[in-house]
């Protein structure tokens, strides 16, 4: 892979990075990280700083790292102690003013709601035979493909598809989420 690089002297050159299938990796998982690292932090900004930096010491260890099969575990450990030593390290940065900064005007869901029903889901899951639970849990929540998922569990594509709509029919008839609908 070749990439520009610009030098010290404003000069732009090129320089071909030493792991393309780092690369590869980045660009095809950096969704799924992206949204892991959200969970982490309290907004959009911080979480692009973080997968930045986890990806920045994942690329650094590219050489030392013998199972490739296993970069979304690495890379997550990476967040979570990225994250873990920026709170440990933080500082306040919260400032008087007359004004709040956010237009009133914005509507936001009761966090509590939120949670609730968040804690319903999940209870709602966990009700699953553990055969389709596996499956909600890799199409919906690691946002694997069908074809992703039924490798996963070494079935097939189309038992990932009829699982998964069994799955979602019992979601839609539970009656903790019928507040939902």
């Amino acid at each position: 892979m070749t990439t520009l690089v610009r030098t010290s002297g404003s000069s732009v050159g090129t320089r071909t990075l030493p792991y393309p299938s780092f690369s590869s990796y980045m660009k095809a998982r950096q969704p799924v990280l992206l949204r892991t690292a959200r969970s982490l932090t309290a907004n959009p900004s911080d979480a692009e700083d973080l997968l930045q930096t986890a990806l920045t010491k994942t690329y650094v260890a590219w050489e030392r790292i013998e199972d490739h099969r296993a970069l979304d575990g690495y890379v997550r450990r990476a967040l979570l102690n990225t994250r873990t030593s920026q709170w440990r390290k933080r500082k306040v940065d919260e400032f008087v003013c007359d004004e709040l900064p956010e237009p009133e005007d914005v509507p936001a869901g009761d966090p509590a709601e939120q949670q609730a029903l968040h804690d319903a889901m999940w209870r709602a899951i966990m009700k699953l035979p553990a055969r389709q639970r596996a499956m909600v849990v890799l199409r919906y929540y690691e946002d694997l493909s069908e074809v992703q998922t039924a490798e996963v569990l070494g079935v097939s594509v189309g038992t990932v598809k009829s699982a998964v709509s069994r799955a979602l029919g019992k979601l839609r008839e539970d009656p903790e989420l019928e507040p939902v609908r």
